[in-house]
């Protein structure tokens, strides 16, 4: 199973204050671990609301919205791709990983959707477009 591990964001994290070098060690030797397990697939750090925007899509029409945005408790600051067997194996990963915050932080665990949970509208056509799509994203 897929999930995508999001590192909630903090006032401090959106007010651009970086984390310190022991904070950085910590989390690259937590992140050697995951790979080593080969858990992790992906993940990066993200800047600050304030060098992000949002499109809005509304029917046909597009507007864009400039950071930053005011609720940082609905931010994220960093994310993770993992494979795991289980929510409980992803869950326990997260609990061996460093406060990723130098004050109180969240880590939020999101299941991937599959192909197979799309199987009753999957068609031939839709298939043969996401296995190409698949196989670009593996070369």
């Amino acid at each position: 199973m897929r999930v995508v591990v999001f590192v909630k964001a903090t006032a401090d994290s959106e007010n651009g204050i970086l984390p310190s070098s022991d904070l950085l060690e910590a989390m690259g030797k937590y992140n050697e671990e995951l790979i080593k397990a080969g858990i992790m697939l992906g993940g990066d750090g993200l800047k600050a609301s304030s060098h992000a925007k949002r499109v809005v899509f509304s029917g046909s029409d597009r507007s864009v919205i400039d950071g930053p945005f005011a609720e940082t408790k609905e931010l994220v600051s960093g994310y993770w791709i993992w494979e795991v067997r289980d929510m409980d194996e992803a869950v326990a990963w997260v609990k061996r990983c460093p406060n990723p915050m130098n004050e109180e932080s969240e880590i939020e665990i999101r299941p991937a959707f599959e192909m197979e949970d799309f199987a009753s509208e999957m068609t031939p056509e839709i298939e043969a477009i996401h296995e190409g799509n698949r196989q670009k994203l593996s070369n």
